[in-house]
Formats: structure tokens, sequence, C-alpha cells
């Protein structure tokens, strides 16, 4: 038996507040997280594989048409201002489940369970998956490899140094960061007060994390790389592939051509 199954009190946190609007008219009547792509929905597959994997305490935080979102055995949270705010604030919509060992998940992605296994195991206080393989996946999504794309760089330790930037040279990235991570042990703590001290900072001045926005609307990017900053280290955990991001219709059709000719395997492997 796998080590993470039973005494670890995991939990898993997905983010379903978006509209999704780069993903219209798939996203007219419903969230992003409810699309569905290879016969699942986005949130069904992501549950699936959390359950796979022994969680079973599951909590999605919607916005943008929650009332669509209907699994047995998940608690929902809602975002009531998800439309001006971003996703730092969606996660401590649900701060009161933010406790022993928490995995937060994007809404827009699905995974391997492999992946999922390889963060579990992880024992690190703050885990972040990172992919390596990123540039050959963004060249078949867009014409140049830069575009969407952002800063990533790690210390020899694989620990991350900078996050979230918009980059000129490819060489600043590592890796891409794909919107899955681990919190735990004191990393709970530290999240909680690093979040109300910067909230409260930001009312007199700019946002700490970003000054180029009001601090409801920060990127959990900005977030993670606050946190850096503050002198905590976010260990990167490495993954070659194994999973896929739906942002655009463009994704949409990319990804149901190749399902359709058979060479989807080429970036993740399907297990149902």
């Amino acid at each position: 038996m796998n080590k993470y199954f039973g005494e670890n009190n995991l939990k898993a946190i997905i983010f379903a507040a978006g509209e999704g609007k780069r993903l219209r008219p798939l996203t007219k009547n419903k969230p992003k997280t409810m699309v569905k792509l290879f016969n699942m929905t986005l949130l069904e597959r992501q549950i699936d594989v959390f359950q796979k994997c022994g969680i079973n305490d599951i909590i999605v935080i919607g916005g943008y048409k929650d009332e669509t979102i209907d699994y047995p055995n998940i608690k929902k949270y809602k975002n009531l201002d998800y439309d001006s705010t971003n996703m730092v604030e969606t996660l401590f919509c649900a701060k009161d489940e933010l406790c022993n060992n928490t995995i937060i998940s994007y809404g827009d992605i699905i995974f391997e369970k492999k992946i999922l296994e390889i963060l579990i195991n992880s024992n690190e206080d703050f885990s972040v998956v990172v992919d390596k393989n990123w540039k050959k996946y963004w060249e078949i999504r867009f014409d140049d490899p830069l575009e969407d794309a952002e800063s990533l760089k790690l210390d020899i330790m694989n620990n991350i140094l900078e996050i979230g930037q918009n980059v000129k040279n490819i060489d600043d990235i590592q890796g891409q960061y794909i919107g899955l991570m681990k919190f735990q042990n004191e990393g709970i703590k530290i999240i909680k007060k690093f979040y109300e001290e910067t909230k409260e900072k930001s009312k007199n001045s700019k946002n700490p994390i970003n000054p180029n926005l009001p601090f409801k609307e920060s990127y959990m990017t900005d977030f993670i790389q606050g946190l850096i900053n503050h002198g905590c280290k976010i260990k990167a955990i490495l993954i070659k592939g194994g999973w896929l991001e739906l942002d655009t219709i463009n994704d949409y059709e990319i990804y149901n051509k190749m399902y359709q000719e058979d060479k989807l395997s080429e970036f993740i492997r399907l297990e149902n």
C-alpha cells in the first residue's frame, strides 16, 4: 500500500470560480471546469483522480454558474465576488478548510494519477508541480512558445526563485507551473498569516505582492512569489508532461483532434 493512503488527512481544494471567457461558447451556461473533454468534465476527471489516490475530502470553490456543479461527496463554497477577484481571494473563501495537508488545484487542468502521487509523497511544507517539458507542450498551442509562458527559475536544490513574471528570453523559463500544489505542516500556518498581513498592508498602500494590481485581483503566482520573497522555501516537484490545461477554444480543438487521431498519449495518458 502506498504511503499516501490512510493517515495523512489529505484534502483537496479545487478552484472552479472562473467564467472561462476564452472558452466561449462552451462556457455560456457553465463554468470552465464543467466543460467536457474526452467524455468527462474537467472537474469530474479531477475528482476521480483524487479519489483514486485516497483523497475523499474534496472542496470545490465555485463562482460563475456554480449551480451547475453537482457531484456527490464534495463540499462546495462560493466566491461571491468571482467576477472582480482572482485566485488568491478564491482560495481564502475556504480558509477554514486549510489545515493538515492540503492540495490545491486549478479547475482548468487535468493530470495523470502518477503526478498527484508524486505531489502527495512530498514532505516539504510548500510543494509546487513544475513541468520541465513545457516547451514541447507550448509549441502545439502557440505559434511562439514565449506567448503565454511565464518565468520560472530554480536554484540547485529545485527551490523556486522566481515565478509568474513576463519573459522575453526563453532562458528565464526552467519549467512551467501547472496549477497544482500542496501546503502542509508549518506551510498552512504561514500562508494564512501571510495572506492576512499582506491584505492588511494593501489597504494603506500598493499591493505588496503585485503593485500593478489591487490585492483582490492577485494571481496565485503573485502569492507564491510573495512567499518566496518572505523567505519561504517553495519546492518544485518536477515532472515531464502528463497534464493538460484547457484555457481557450484553440486548446479544445487541438486536444480533440489529437484524441481522435490517437496522438494524445504524447502529452497525457488518460485512464478513462
